[in-house]
């Protein structure tokens, strides 16, 4: 009787009742801990398919911003305020010209801040007169004003651009495609090349104009010099306009009818800006596909997970019921079990990060956009990981806490 009511001293809890049976999160971190170290490559190959998942997600969602990035910063750059007017094109639209008059005309309306004119001239551009006629390189020639430049947002490569004197001489500035094809890398003041019948001295080299890329690809000389030299009638092929941001919709409502009065429905008003961000929204469309792919990497991954813990738990039979003998409840195990998955699923988890933090970055340094990964990347991405891994360990988990510990024993 003594010897009972010791014994029952000794599990009592101030006098509460029995003690329930507990274990400490560092005792489950450490019983999860041991099962992975003991079978290190099994664990390994595991948590790679969640790093792999991961890392897709984190990669995209890093590349999505950083390129987001970087084209806010060109459109601030640029401008999104830029609007060419051209004459339309196509069966029964127009003559294929805009007014002569259309420029001043435009630059009557009050938010309007700048026009330039481009006039297409046809002649063609050789490096030497004694090219075959015919072979252009696929050059053109256009006379524009000396504020195109300006317009465009546009710098030189090398050179000097158009001025008040410059554009009424025999001189011309290549588009970045021109120069190259015409192999002029540096301008030293005494390169010409053979454009209508007569020599230009080139003056400049154009960086690439990303608003306007059909400039790229030829010749720029000035309008009086196109009337002058080359006997060109300088009507419009386009007219740029910058307007004032905040009036932008008002602005493109009347361009058309400003500039041609008589026949408004024969003008297109287009914003160059527009294709950097239909870019984009194809771009986002492209991330969504790839995040989807990352996302059944991830299922691969938990699917990899749930089969490495079913084999564990059958391997781990003796184990399990040892430790039932021994006092531990069905909790007890199943949260190691449980731990273990999500030990898993967390060691891909943060590898994956890190190496989606890794790929960004090469990839937006190659590029030269400045490396942003989301938070959402970051923080999702732990969650996701953590979540598979906690589905993918739950049924194992259910199994081995479900196990006899005699069956267990007995099967050892």
């Amino acid at each position: 009787m003594a010897a009972s009511n010791t014994t029952r001293g000794a599990v009592m809890s101030n006098g509460n009742g029995l003690e329930p049976s507990r274990l400490h999160s560092a005792d489950a971190f450490r019983t999860a801990s041991v099962g992975l170290q003991t079978r290190k490559l099994r664990a390994a190959l595991s948590a790679l398919g969640i790093m792999i998942g991961i890392a897709a997600m984190v990669g995209v969602l890093g590349l999505s911003e950083s390129s987001k990035s970087d084209l806010l910063a060109q459109l601030d750059r640029l401008g999104t305020n830029l609007l060419t007017v051209q004459a339309g094109s196509g069966i029964g639209i127009g003559s294929g010209e805009l007014p002569v008059e259309a420029a001043g005309m435009i630059s009557r309306i009050g938010p309007v801040e700048q026009t330039s004119t481009i006039s297409s001239v046809d002649v063609n551009v050789y490096k030497s007169d004694y090219v075959p006629e015919g072979q252009t390189g696929g050059i053109t020639v256009q006379a524009v004003d000396v504020n195109l430049l300006e317009t465009l947002a546009g710098s030189m490569a090398d050179g000097k651009f158009l001025d008040p004197a410059t554009a009424t001489y025999p001189t011309a500035v290549l588009g970045s495609v021109a120069a190259e094809r015409l192999a002029i890398h540096a301008v030293t003041g005494t390169q010409q090349i053979w454009l209508g019948g007569q020599w230009f001295t080139v003056i400049g080299v154009l960086d690439e104009f990303e608003l306007n890329p059909d400039l790229d690809r030829a010749a720029l000389i000035g309008l009086t010099t196109a009337e002058d030299f080359l006997d060109h009638e300088v009507v419009p092929s386009s007219v740029l306009v910058r307007a004032n941001p905040d009036f932008i919709d008002e602005v493109t409502s009347v361009l058309s009818a400003t500039a041609n009065p008589q026949n408004p429905e024969e003008v297109e008003v287009a914003r160059p800006s527009d294709a950097l961000e239909a870019k984009e929204a194809a771009d986002d469309a492209f991330t969504a596909l790839f995040l989807g792919l990352g996302a059944v990497a991830l299922l691969v991954g938990g699917v990899g997970i749930a089969n490495v813990m079913v084999i564990s738990v059958l391997e781990r039979r003796s184990e399990i019921g040892l430790r039932r003998a021994l006092g531990a409840t069905k909790r007890h195990v199943a949260v190691q079990f449980l731990g273990e998955a999500l030990l898993l699923s967390a060691v891909g988890g943060i590898g994956g990060i890190i190496l989606g933090w890794a790929v960004t970055g090469v990839y937006a340094n190659v590029k030269g956009w400045s490396v942003l990964i989301p938070p959402i990347a970051i923080g999702g991405g732990m969650a996701a990981a953590l979540l598979i891994g906690a589905i993918a360990g739950l049924y194992p988990a259910v199994r081995a806490a479900r196990m006899s510990p005699t069956e267990a024993l007995r099967s050892a």
